[in-house]
């Protein structure tokens, strides 16, 4: 298993996700519907890159073929050089959980289960020995300030504070990148704000690639590199 790992070491690779010529389209009964439109980027290692555009865009969709969650129509998304269309399921699988994590709009954490075991799920999944993380559970509870609530379930949390067990989920298999779909899409502003300082540090601090999207502009500007899309076509960069 860690020889598929290293085969994805992104220390060595300057470009660590590349998309080109990327189309998706919808079948809505007899209609076709093109949510994106021939996409060509590239993010580079160290890089916050924010995708920003209206609703419906096409944004989403776009962060979601870059992450291996859905696939395109046509065209293809290299991570580390290697095209995901030609990889077994079982790998990309292994790749998502080891080279890139996800932070969602609405948490996406487990009820019944308190903070800590929402965070180190991941390496359940994948076959983890978890005495073997201990110490980096409590590297990354510092680092999101939920040291004192790591027996505490989801409600009863603010939703910042859910936000923070998902980012700290995202960070325990030190994931080269980090995709973040709409990451304040549900806080108030000043909640907002602390997520996104938060998201910088680890970006700056940890050298974590971090990839968001956002219709938010003040959230936008903490990216290096704000990506443009309209009608699912990448307009401005």
């Amino acid at each position: 298993m860690e020889a598929i790992k290293n085969q994805f070491d992104m220390s060595l690779n300057e470009v660590v996700i590349e998309a080109n010529a990327l189309n998706k389209t919808f079948k809505l009964g007899d209609v076709n519907v093109d949510v994106l439109k021939d996409i060509n980027l590239t993010i580079r290692e160290g890089e916050f890159v924010s995708i920003m555009g209206p609703s419906g865009s096409g944004k989403s969709t776009l962060l979601y073929l870059l992450g291996g969650l859905d696939k395109p129509s046509s065209g293809n998304v290299k991570i580390a050089g290697k095209e995901l269309s030609v990889m077994k399921d079982k790998d990309q699988s292994i790749m998502r959980r080891r080279n890139v994590g996800f932070v969602f709009q609405f948490y996406n954490l487990i009820p019944n289960l308190d903070v800590e075991e929402n965070i180190m799920l991941p390496l359940l999944l994948d076959g983890k020995k978890i005495k073997n993380y201990r110490y980096r559970l409590e590297e990354i509870l510092e680092i999101v300030g939920l040291t004192e609530r790591r027996r505490h379930t989801p409600r009863e949390l603010s939703g910042g504070q859910q936000q923070r067990v998902a980012i700290a989920r995202a960070l325990i298999s030190d994931p080269d990148v980090i995709l973040a779909d709409e990451p304040i899409g549900n806080l108030d502003s000043k909640t907002g704000t602390e997520v996104m300082e938060l998201l910088r540090k680890i970006n700056v601090e940890k050298k974590k690639t971090i990839v968001q999207v956002t219709h938010s502009s003040d959230a936008a500007k903490y990216g290096q590199r704000i990506i443009f899309v309209k009608d699912g076509r990448v307009v401005e960069q």
